[in-house]
């Protein structure tokens, strides 16, 4: 069955003009988009947070006698409690406002931060990265949940794709930031930094942060009738058991494995893989992260020109990003294998890793339109859940290999890459598969 395209332009704005729409309903253009920035500048302090760790890699396992894997079990440990916290607080997520949820969120992580400065051994990091990882862990759904709030169904993939850029300055801001605080201060400095930046963040929103108002259009028979306004609900076992909805879960999984391998292991390879000093290896990183972000916007405003243009949700978001996580994916495993220099390398690993981030931005879009309002932010977060939990894994599978070649050189980091690109393409073939929007809207309320 053929898929309905997205409402136009036109239609959207007649609806925000039809009787019983009040003006708080309506989508303010302005208002959205400063929250989009603030968000964004929070999205960008979250990835600091968890790429700052890889990016001192080496002087903390110099200083702390540390090996490949008791790194790895280290970068890990952020992702430990990460996905249970991220499922739990998107639940309450649906109860309470997002902006007191965000708000708590910055001031937690500026707290926490701070003693990792003072941190003298393996298990004060590990416990300290386990906490790190229960409070940034909402993040990002709990965002993507606010932002639903002030943007129309159509129109939402670019300014979440916006949000996904706040990741790339984040790390961009990494690699060309921390290894100068490094050399001149000593790498506990960086987290004195992040500490003051989150609660700085914190102080802003409080005063500008306000909570959206717009509602996602159901199908109208989804309301029941003998309450035609009762906010629309779907057992959770119901949604989960969708293919459109644990297929974007299976995707996601797929690209947060290579984005746990670029925090916790690029600078590492940049540096003992490729050859590069501390200094050239924060550039190269930062070259890596730069790439990403034109390419991550172009594509997701591609997909949502596709969809003003009358193409399928399934056309222009699940086989847009079924294919961009299988490109990356195959680029992954082409690494060991071509004859390559290391800026090449570095170029392939750029494009490699920024292809999947698109899951990313699709993926909820796709959870935003076929979920109801009242549990968006829960499924939301159980996609983020089990997208994150490849950080628990593939840091320790990188570790792993890296200890099996126990000579400096760039073997044991290009195969783990090439286990990522195998991750990957499962990903993509899973999506391509089992998402079709058009037909859980039909399972989930009867649409024809």
């Amino acid at each position: 069955m053929a898929e309905a395209p997205a409402t136009s332009d036109a239609v959207q704005r007649a609806q925000s003009r039809a009787p019983g729409v009040t003006h708080a309903q309506r989508y303010e253009p302005r208002k959205a988009w400063a929250i989009t920035i603030w968000l964004t500048a929070l999205a960008a302090i979250n990835f600091l947070d968890k790429v700052v760790l890889g990016m001192v890699a080496v002087p903390i396992m110099r200083e702390l006698h540390l090996s490949p894997t008791q790194f790895g079990v280290i970068a890990g440990s952020f992702f430990w409690l990460f996905s249970l916290s991220a499922a739990v607080v998107g639940f309450v997520g649906n109860r309470v406002p997002a902006r007191w949820l965000l708000l708590g969120m910055a001031a937690f992580w500026s707290v926490i931060q701070f003693p990792v400065s003072l941190a003298s051994g393996a298990t004060s990091l590990v416990v300290l990265r386990v906490l790190l990882g229960i409070g940034e862990a909402p993040g990002y759904p709990v965002s993507v949940h606010a932002l639903y709030k002030w943007f129309p169904h159509e129109k939402r993939n670019l300014p979440v794709s916006i949000i996904n850029q706040g990741a790339v300055i984040g790390l961009l801001l990494a690699g060309l930031g921390v290894p100068f605080i490094t050399r001149d201060w000593g790498w506990r400095a960086n987290f004195v930094v992040l500490a003051v930046a989150s609660a700085l963040w914190g102080i802003g929103w409080l005063c500008f942060g306000r909570e959206g108002t717009l509602t996602t259009q159901l199908p109208h028979h989804a309301h029941t009738n003998a309450n035609a306004n009762a906010p629309v609900r779907i057992p959770y076992l119901r949604l989960l058991r969708d293919p459109t909805i644990w297929t974007g879960f299976l995707a996601g999984f797929a690209a947060y494995w290579g984005i746990a391998l670029l925090m916790t292991w690029l600078p590492s390879y940049l540096e003992r893989g490729l050859g590069y000093d501390a200094i050239g290896a924060g550039r190269m990183f930062s070259f890596v992260v730069a790439i990403g972000m034109p390419i991550n916007v172009g594509l997701c405003g591609w997909s949502q020109r596709m969809l003003r243009r009358g193409a399928s949700s399934r056309a222009a978001r699940a086989v847009f990003a079924a294919a961009c996580v299988g490109i990356g994916g195959m680029l992954f495993i082409a690494l060991p294998a071509l004859p390559l220099t290391p800026l090449e390398k570095v170029a392939l690993i750029a494009v490699a890793v920024s292809l999947p981030q698109t899951a990313f931005t699709l993926g909820p879009a796709i959870v935003g339109e076929i979920v109801p309002d009242a549990q968006r932010s829960a499924v939301v977060a159980m996609t983020v859940a089990v997208a994150t939990s490849a950080g628990m894994i593939a840091p320790v599978v990188m570790g792993r290999l890296l200890q099996a070649h126990a000579h400096i050189g760039p073997q044991g980091f290009e195969q783990g890459f090439a286990i990522c690109g195998g991750v990957m393409i499962v990903g993509a073939l899973a999506v391509l598969i089992g998402q079709h929007p058009a037909r859980a809207l039909k399972r989930l309320y009867g649409q024809t």
